[in-house]
This record gives C-alpha cells, sequence and structure tokens, in this order.
C-alpha cells in the first residue's frame, strides 16, 4: 500500500528510453529515477542494422571520392587557367 507521500509523487516515465523519474511535486526535483529496461534485439535485427550502416558507409565513401574528384577537377582547371594567363602576359 503506498504511503501519503508516494501518493503525491509524480512518475514519468519516457516513451523512447522508458526510463521513470519520480518528481516531488513542491520541489519540483528528481526524488528517484530508474532506467528503462532495454529491449533486446533478434540477431536477425542486428544483422539488418549492420547490413544499414555498411550501406551508409559505403554511400558517404562514393560521395566523398566523386567529390575529391571534382575537386581536383576544378583545380586543374584553375592550374591551367592560371597557366594560360601567364603564358599571354608574357608575350605581350
Amino acid at each position: 500500500m503506498k504511503t501519503e507521500k508516494e501518493k503525491k509523487v509524480f512518475r514519468i516515465q519516457c516513451p523512447g528510453c522508458q526510463k521513470v523519474l519520480w518528481i516531488d511535486p513542491v520541489t519540483q526535483q528528481v526524488i528517484r529515477s530508474e532506467k528503462g529496461k532495454r529491449k533486446k534485439g533478434t540477431l536477425d535485427d542486428l544483422l539488418v542494422q549492420e547490413k544499414k550502416k555498411r550501406e551508409g558507409f559505403e554511400r558517404k565513401f562514393e560521395a566523398t571520392s566523386e567529390m575529391q574528384k571534382a575537386r581536383k577537377e576544378k583545380a586543374k582547371e584553375i592550374f591551367e587557367k592560371a597557366l594560360t594567363n601567364i603564358g599571354k602576359k608574357d608575350s605581350e
């Protein structure tokens, strides 16, 4: 049976992590907290999650590689343009 003090305390549970907090309504401070129960996934869930991670890494790697190629091309164009400008100034 709950005591008088326990009846006045608010019990709040986070829907995301399932953590439970007991809050005193007068002081508005956390009196007690309790970690939520973690849901254990199956091996299949873990494999799917790891496959998604790997695919994400591969996409990021490919995107980075493409960006690096584009930067090199841009730098090459700027360098060639600078060389042609120097050649034009020398001939003047």
